[in-house]
């Protein structure tokens, strides 16, 4: 996580494509504060996309694991890929 001092909404407007360029080259995020409070990010959109992949990919996971525990609670079996195939019409 950044440990850089936010930069204040106002000071961000005057120096928007220096910060946009600093977030892009240092891959590190810059905050954004109002009032003292960080309150927005500007990251490179890179790194959303690679932060994005990796929730999806973690949701994913989670979700697998719910569904390993589901079927370990109720001892139910996992439906066949064929039958599932077969269920939608796909096979």
């Amino acid at each position: 996580m950044s440990t850089t001092v936010p930069v204040s909404v106002s000071d961000a407007r005057d120096q928007l494509a220096s910060i946009i360029d600093r977030a892009r080259t240092e891959h590190e995020p810059v905050f954004l504060s109002r009032r003292g409070r960080r309150v927005a990010a500007v990251i490179d959109v890179d790194d959303l996309e690679r932060l994005i992949e990796l929730a999806d990919d973690m949701a994913d996971i989670r979700a697998a694991e719910e569904s390993r525990e589901e079927m370990r609670r109720t001892k139910n079996e996992p439906t066949p890929w064929e039958q599932v195939k077969a269920d939608l019409g796909l096979a």
